[in-house]
């Protein structure tokens, strides 16, 4: 599986820079509203230490990293679910990815223009709320009506109704769906209609790197606008200055700012930890890999990612933690150390656990 990302926020907040430095892509962030048109896609690799021991220890000829897409999306005015700015187009894209990265900016500075005249980080936060709930109700509205209409003679839409009925309640109240406490058959609709506000929300308060540098902190009205959603604050500026500069140089530079590591990597973490995914991996003198899998997955459900048949021809999986193949040197003198155990079908998979699958046919 991949994970996918949506970055979004008003115009001029600093979005398509944090896109230039995640991909590294050269794209047009000139200063006005809207330069974003189409969406942007970019596959990035995620940083994974161990995927280089790995390599190292089975002198693989390949590595190959976990990955994350990108998804840069044209800035949301008020009124885009109205059609406003570029509307629908906008709420289109954004149906399509897993987890929002909504950037907030909380930077002054004279020379970049803001869509609404003056730095509110907090009143940025519910003008796209309120989009997306608008756009959100007007879609649970619509299969709610239609749902009344089949209710007579379909049993799904008698199902459907009280369901439907509680999202528009919600939603009329200004609460996004995710934070609401959800049944499993709630969970399985929401799926199905793929609703905006269901989605988790990571959000990226762009400052500046003197307000990270003096340890900046969100005041109280925006953390509030926030709620329990995760957040990080970065500067998307130096974000972009450290992607175009060597490893060594990047790494030199985070050492004087004091920063431990990147905020991109931070990003890539929190969405991991947002989305409840984990990373196992396989190695071998072909390849070492680093795969995504849902945390709590059974082994022949994990093994999905590397091919979907495996799920079906899944008989057995050989297992070792990561820590143990490293401090052993090698799968061979794992074995022989008694660390590698063979796991079936109800073994849940680990995030670090290196797996052999042995298939049928």
């Amino acid at each position: 599986m991949s994970l996918s990302i949506g970055i979004v926020g008003l115009p001029n907040v600093g979005k398509s820079t944090l896109f230039q430095a995640v991909t590294n892509k050269q794209i047009d962030v000139q200063n006005y509203p809207f330069t974003t048109i189409e969406p942007n896609v970019g596959v990035v690799e995620v940083p994974d230490e161990r995927v280089d021991r790995l390599a190292e220890l089975s002198s693989s000829a390949k590595k190959l990293y976990a990955t994350v897409e990108f998804t840069d999306i044209a800035g949301l005015v008020k009124g885009a679910s109205k059609g406003e700015g570029l509307g629908n187009k906008f709420l289109a894209n954004i149906r399509e990815v897993d987890a929002i990265a909504h950037v907030v900016r909380a930077f002054d500075d004279p020379n970049v223009i803001h869509v609404h005249g003056a730095i509110d980080a907090a009143l940025d936060i519910g003008v796209i709320n309120a989009e997306l709930i608008i756009a959100d109700l007007d879609a649970v509205v619509a299969r709610l009506e239609s749902a009344k209409k089949k209710s007579a003679n379909d049993t799904e839409a008698r199902t459907e109704l009280p369901l439907l009925e509680r999202f528009a309640t919600a939603l009329q109240k200004g609460a996004l769906l995710s934070t609401l406490t959800m049944s499993d058959e709630e969970h399985v609709l929401l799926k199905q209609m793929n609703l905006l506000t269901a989605k988790p929300f990571i959000f990226i308060l762009n400052v500046s790197e003197g307000q990270l540098a003096e340890g900046w902190q969100p005041p109280q009205d925006l953390l509030d606008a926030m709620g329990a959603a995760q957040w990080l604050m970065m500067s998307n500026k130096l974000e972009l200055e450290l992607s175009e500069v060597s490893k060594e140089e990047k790494t030199e530079l985070l050492k004087e700012l004091g920063l431990p590591e990147s905020g991109l990597d931070r990003l890539i973490t929190t969405a991991y930890r947002t989305l409840g995914l984990i990373s196992f991996l396989t190695t071998g003198e072909k390849e070492t890999r680093a795969w995504t899998a849902n945390e709590g997955s059974t082994a022949p459900v994990a093994a999905r990612a590397i091919h979907t048949d495996f799920e079906r021809l899944f008989i057995r999986a050989q297992v070792i933690a990561y820590e143990d193949i490293v401090t052993a040197g090698s799968w061979a003198k794992a074995r022989e150390l008694g660390k590698v155990r063979t796991e079936g079908k109800e073994y849940i998979v680990q995030d670090g656990d290196v797996l052999e699958i042995l298939i049928g046919h």
